[in-house]
């Protein structure tokens, strides 16, 4: 879990700055202020919760245990649905079409999961190496 953690963390990360670097240079040319302060939304949380999947690879070698396998698992999920559903919204909204229609609900579920993360965090660290 440790390793996995660092690794999705890193990549996750990596993934950021290209996306991060691509909004700034080429998106700013196409986009809408408001759909550009959007992107970069998606763009700040990724980093934060890559981050946070890389803290708790760090912290699981002293807190093996279910709730900090759950963190790392949760923040992912987190990056993946809410900062994933913000750039297809941003591509959508860009192209001229109106938005995710449904699956716009996978930005809050994605927070949702952010949250419960950082919650299984606290948990996994009040739970040594169980």
């Amino acid at each position: 879990m440790q390793t996995s953690a660092l690794r999705l963390g890193s990549l996750f990360a990596a993934l950021a700055v290209i996306l991060g670097a691509f909004g700034a240079h080429a998106l700013k040319k196409v986009l809408t202020p408001e759909l550009l302060q959007t992107f970069e939304t998606g763009v700040k949380y990724q980093f934060y919760h890559s981050f946070a999947l890389l803290i708790t690879g760090v912290l699981y070698s002293s807190f093996a245990n279910k709730f900090t396998k759950l963190a790392s698992t949760f923040f992912a999920i987190g990056i993946i649905l809410f900062s994933g559903s913000i750039y297809v919204l941003v591509m959508l909204k860009s192209s001229g079409q109106v938005g995710l229609g449904g699956l716009g609900i996978l930005t809050p579920i994605g927070g949702v999961f952010f949250i419960l993360g950082w919650l299984m965090l606290i948990l996994g660290i009040g739970n040594k190496n169980k």
